[in-house]
């Protein structure tokens, strides 16, 4: 197993943590475990933009948009005044 040491901790937020990991009855360094865990597993179970923005709005139901037929044949821009 690895192990990783930090630096330069905030002893108001080591504090906090101490407190958290003694009201779940665990040591910090497994309370650090469970945190880490808890937010790679959120980190992995991420979407895209385009997901996630479709799950915040699904509930507010859709609109069907006409797309219209792509006649044109693509063209390079042109940037001269």
């Amino acid at each position: 197993m690895a192990s990783i040491t930090i630096r330069n901790l905030d002893d108001d937020l080591k504090a906090r943590l101490r407190i958290e990991a003694a009201s779940h009855g665990r040591s910090m360094e497994e309370e650090v475990r469970v945190i880490i865990r808890r937010a790679m597993a959120q980190a992995d179970s991420r979407s895209g933009v385009g997901s996630r923005i479709h799950a915040r709005f699904a509930q507010q139901g859709g609109v069907d948009l006409e797309v219209p037929a792509r006649t044109d044949k693509p063209r390079a821009a042109d940037f001269a005044e």
